[in-house]
């Protein structure tokens, strides 16, 4: 599920007839003392930040005065959530509340159908009051029945006169939550002034990931649910997924917890969920902070694998790259070592690497990463289904501890000499490079028998044996031939795929 700000999801309400505080986004304490001189009085001011229980992680200050928002906002922007900065802060003005309401839409799975949730009794501790919460079906295509909020709201102390005004802005919540295809929408509170108005407090809304190319207006950037804004990494790494349909790339940054003492940082490679998840506890289970979670499954692409592998080696300060998956992986394993095998080459990775390549093909997988990746200088390994996450996390323990404290540090990658000068041929999202200086007769026929037949011999050199336009999609095959002539001792190909923001 793709999150809103609380911001972003009060514009939606505003936009369709639900009151909200008047208020503004700042990002300096300079913002939001000018923003306090505009709303006058006191004001209220939050973290943009996707967490719960913000008040209580001292997200939430009141400021009775311009100079008192400014430090307040100072504060807030200063805080850190797990890994990630506050950088928005939303100041509004104070509400004179006379009643909080709970009010909550989502999508029932087991009943398949949208639902309401709503408590009269305050949006406070609603945690604590299930057996006071009305729970109202909603129809999917005329909505909610007015009559059906009607008897909670008899039920409270709210006064009769505002039932109405009520039961109108729920029913244009739903009516909103429809129309944005919201796979959950919460009010908590929605409150009554003393003054008589109707004041949406508060506001969380999702939008259900398939729906978000449907909805370009909300600004979403990244279809996917995560508990921060997306980071920069996050932000390449989607793109590389929106690019390539052949399986599956799923990147997210995770917060660490600095309090808890661990061995190290590292960057974590899944493939699968369920493998992914036991593997992650594993290696937690070794004594490990990870870094970032990554899953490439459903038969990736090598090209697609490669793209993630040098996402996760784009993080500073890890003592390790672990991978492992569900080790009974449908997919053939050996296009994944492939793309690994690229990656810490291109790389020169020098901090151990354990992958776990269990599946179809997987004798060969960990024949091709330990024959591509032999002569580098970190420790890469790789374990098939039978050798259990756990021990594979043990043994990445024992390559970080003889590593003595080795850290990783992001670097341009290694190009061949031959870039530029070589023979070359264009392919989506990149270049091939071939060496014809560096070909003899042997090396021609080499490359050209483990081209997957797009080169040919001429002349004594390998190239095209097919139209430009037929080998355009063809990057991890010959992804496999750069890795095989690595392997044979022959690097005369170089398949360049440079990744926006990255290189």
């Amino acid at each position: 599920m793709a999150r809103l700000h609380e911001y972003q999801g009060k514009a939606l309400l505003k936009s369709h007839g639900i009151a909200v505080p008047r208020g503004e986004v700042v990002r300096s304490a300079e913002q939001a003392r000018e923003a306090a001189k505009r709303l006058g009085g006191p004001t209220i001011l939050k973290v943009q930040a996707w967490i719960t229980g913000r008040k209580a992680k001292g997200g939430v200050l009141l400021a009775n005065s311009p100079e008192e928002a400014g430090t307040a906002a100072g504060k807030l922007l200063s805080l850190r959530f797990g890994n990630f900065p506050v950088t928005e802060v939303l100041i509004e003005e104070a509400i004179d509340i006379a009643h909080e309401i709970f009010v909550s839409l989502s999508i029932d799975d087991a009943a398949r159908t949208p639902v309401l949730l709503l408590d009269v009794q305050g949006g406070s501790g609603i945690e604590d009051r299930a057996a006071t919460v009305h729970r109202l079906p909603i129809d999917p295509t005329s909505g909610i029945r007015p009559g059906a909020i009607q008897p909670a709201l008899v039920s409270s102390q709210i006064e009769p006169k505002l039932h109405a005004p009520l039961t109108q802005a729920i029913a244009r919540l739903v009516a909103l939550a429809k129309e944005v295809e919201a796979r959950s929408l919460e009010i908590n509170p929605l409150v009554t002034t003393r003054s008589g108005g109707i004041v949406a407090a508060d506001c969380r809304i999702t939008i259900d990931d398939y729906a978000v190319f449907r909805h370009p207006e909300l600004g979403i950037e990244i279809a996917r649910e995560l508990d921060h804004p997306p980071t920069d990494l996050e932000r390449i790494a989607y793109r590389i997924e929106q690019s390539d349909h052949r399986g599956t790339f799923y990147f997210a940054q995770l917060p660490i917890d600095a309090t808890k003492p661990n061995k190290g940082l590292i960057g974590f490679h899944g493939a699968g969920g369920g493998g992914s998840m036991m593997s992650m506890d594993a290696v937690t289970n070794a004594g490990f902070a990870i870094a970032n979670f990554c899953d490439t499954s459903g038969n990736p692409s090598a090209a697609k694998v490669y793209r993630a592998a040098r996402v996760i080696l784009s993080q500073p300060g890890i003592v390790g790259y672990f991978g492992s998956g569900s080790g009974v992986a449908s997919q053939e394993q050996f296009w994944s070592a492939y793309g690994l095998a690229k990656a810490f080459n291109e790389l020169q990775i020098d901090i151990p690497a354990v992958i776990r390549l269990g599946g179809n093909s997987e004798d060969r997988a960990v024949d091709i990463l330990a024959g591509a990746c032999r002569s580098l200088p970190g420790k890469v390994e790789g374990y098939k289904k039978d050798d259990a996450p756990g021990f594979c996390a043990n043994r990445f323990a024992a390559l970080v501890s003889a590593a003595r404290g080795k850290l990783w540090m992001p670097r341009l990658r290694q190009l061949p000499s031959f870039i530029g000068k070589g023979h070359s041929f264009e392919i989506n999202g990149g270049r091939v490079w071939i060496d014809h200086a560096g070909c003899d007769a042997a090396t021609t026929e080499f490359v050209v028998q483990h081209s997957s037949w797009l080169l040919k011999n001429d002349g004594g050199k390998p190239v095209l044996a097919v139209k430009e336009e037929e080998v355009a999609n063809k990057d991890s095959e010959l992804i496999m031939l750069e890795m095989e002539c690595l392997r044979a001792g022959k690097p005369v190909v170089f398949v360049d795929l440079p990744i926006e923001g990255i290189d």
